[in-house]
């Protein structure tokens, strides 16, 4: 993996840039009629669906949280109210979630936030050498290290998804 130019790129791209992270970008030709985003990034690039995370925004307690789980699965919300030790977690408006992210639905990015929200990954991450997520816009996924995007989210790791 190389480090891809921080020029042009997204806040994602950005944010590993600058922080000397390994990653590959992925782009794919976006279908506007899509609407499972994260299946069709799996499809288009030829990725199992266990190794593609979305990125989910909920509302707890405290505000808003993210929770970063694997395409093939669903988020459990009452799975991450316990790791962020809130009562409850519901999902989030979208139009709220593009106001505090920066980042349109379907193109949501753990990384490059305008405001760092805490974060949730599903253990099932570690199992992989490298995992895709969005770079931050629709048609395009990042390729790294599980263990870099902990450390730049500073979340935390559980089981948070569902089949």
């Amino acid at each position: 993996m190389g480090k891809a130019k921080a020029q042009g790129g997204t806040p994602a791209t950005v944010a590993l840039t600058r922080a000397g992270a390994e990653f590959m970008l992925h782009p794919y030709d976006h279908d506007p009629g899509a609407q499972a985003y994260g299946e069709e990034a799996a499809d288009a690039l030829g990725v199992p669906y266990e190794r593609i995370f979305k990125t989910l925004v909920a509302e707890v307690e405290s505000g808003l949280a993210v929770a970063v789980v694997p395409v093939a699965g669903k988020l459990d919300l009452k799975a991450l109210a316990a790791a962020l030790r809130s009562k409850r977690a519901a999902m989030a408006d979208a139009a709220r979630v593009e106001r505090v992210t920066g980042y349109v639905v379907g193109g949501i990015s753990p990384l490059g936030q305008r405001k760092p929200l805490p974060t949730v990954i599903d253990f099932s991450a570690l199992d992989f050498d490298t995992i895709y997520f969005s770079a931050g816009r629709r048609g395009l996924q990042i390729e790294t290290s599980p263990a870099n995007l902990i450390t730049l989210t500073r979340a935390a790791t559980a089981p948070i998804a569902k089949p």
